[in-house]
């Protein structure tokens, strides 16, 4: 397949995916509720003539199949919800629904997919084999939006040898690409824990079952999971974003809540400390006299980029940007439900750089600043087209 056509018809449509992203900016929907997020995306591939079928509600998926025969499938995904952010940027495209934002680049994904079906689209008479589009909602609350489309059937009929993710990156400047194969992400549990105790007045302890010294020994002990029974070639992850000890100056309270998380990259290891969790919260609990409620939500796996396949598709993408443009990406701790494909299909899942320190954008997803290099879409859909192409074995 001729890269620099495909690049020239990436340029040729970069003005629409810019439009396409800005509007799905301004316009952002919570997971499971991508209704005209949806709706859009529909729109746009039936004017592509395409035909689709929705799945896990908001979820649309299309085939582009190629004039030349062959068996041979990959898929393409993208994730379409937003966040629970109000977003602080002041530009032309700022979300018009207060409090939701996408700050995790999912508009890009999106309309970078939508670019991506129409290159391949105007190429399908010259190439051999079937492009599986995922437009998937819910990426951002468990139980997410892949574990419900592959529940439904999303790698099935036809079944892709490979499954293909895109994802912004604010540390790599725009015109970059990152990869690592292997373990790429951490798996994700919430833990919801309820330590209880007995109140009363702060001068008085001894008639008391302080829950928040209770607490205070148990975050402390929990953090020995960490440094010494997690092995330390196998990184781990247990954080605690929240305390709430609903007291006063001279109050002891019943009970002390706490939310935080658990990540790994070792799914054995991951049930292991789950258990360890709780005997040591439970332990700690009783001895000062009180208990604990500690519940463990299982979120994503981890995420494994398929060695062969990732090798693959990095070179494919230094020889359609150039060596200088392809980067190595380490371990990140962060999760993505793009795991749940990486579990059961060979899948790789590379970064597409959208920083521009020049113009200050710079920010962290899930930021109330965050934005993205628009320039990043001069690449972004032509690179997902070749490397499907050249999956395909075109």
């Amino acid at each position: 397949m001729n890269k620099e056509k495909i690049q020239e018809l990436s340029q040729s449509i970069f003005n629409e995916v810019v439009a396409n992203r800005r509007y799905l900016h301004t316009h952002p929907e919570l997971s499971f509720n991508e209704v005209e997020t949806s709706a859009f995306v529909a729109k746009k591939l039936d004017e592509l003539g395409l035909q689709y079928e929705r799945m896990a509600d908001n979820g649309l998926v299309a085939l582009i199949k190629g004039a030349k025969p062959s068996d041979r499938v990959v898929a393409l995904r993208a994730d379409m919800d937003a966040l629970p952010i109000l977003e602080a940027n002041e530009v032309p495209y700022k979300s018009q629904n207060a409090g939701v934002m996408h700050a995790c680049g999912h508009d890009a994904h999106t309309s970078s997919l939508l670019g991506t079906a129409k290159i391949l689209t105007q190429l399908k008479d010259e190439f051999a084999g079937t492009v599986k589009l995922i437009f998937q909602p819910a990426e951002e609350k468990l139980p997410g939006g892949a574990s419900l489309m592959i529940k439904e059937g999303v790698l099935e009929n036809p079944k892709p040898q490979a499954v293909l993710g895109q994802h912004v990156m604010p540390l790599i400047d725009a015109g970059k690409v990152g990869f690592r194969a292997g373990k790429y992400m951490a798996s994700t549990d919430e833990l919801y824990v309820t330590v209880k105790g007995k109140g009363g007045h702060g001068a008085q302890p001894q008639q008391n079952i302080d829950p928040v010294m209770i607490t205070a020994y148990m975050l402390t002990a929990l953090q020995t999971i960490i440094s010494r029974s997690a092995d330390p070639k196998s990184p781990s992850v247990l954080s605690f974003g929240k305390v709430i000890a609903n007291g006063a100056t001279n109050v002891i309270p019943n009970e002390v809540y706490l939310e935080g998380t658990f990540r790994t990259m070792d799914e054995a290891w991951r049930a292991e400390a789950h258990k360890k969790m709780k005997k040591i919260a439970e332990g700690v609990a009783e001895s000062f006299g009180g208990s604990v409620d500690f519940n463990i939500v299982r979120g994503y796996p981890f995420l494994i980029n398929e060695e062969k396949l990732t090798a693959a598709t990095r070179a494919h993408a230094e020889d359609y940007l150039g060596k200088e443009n392809v980067l190595d990406l380490d371990i990140w701790m962060a999760a993505e439900d793009f795991a749940y494909y990486s579990q059961v299909a060979d899948a790789c899942f590379y970064r597409l750089g959208t920083r521009n320190e020049s113009r200050g954008i710079t920010s962290s997803v899930h930021t109330p600043t965050f934005d993205v290099e628009e320039d990043a879409f001069k690449i972004s859909t032509g690179l997902m087209a070749y490397l499907a192409l050249k999956q395909l074995g075109n």
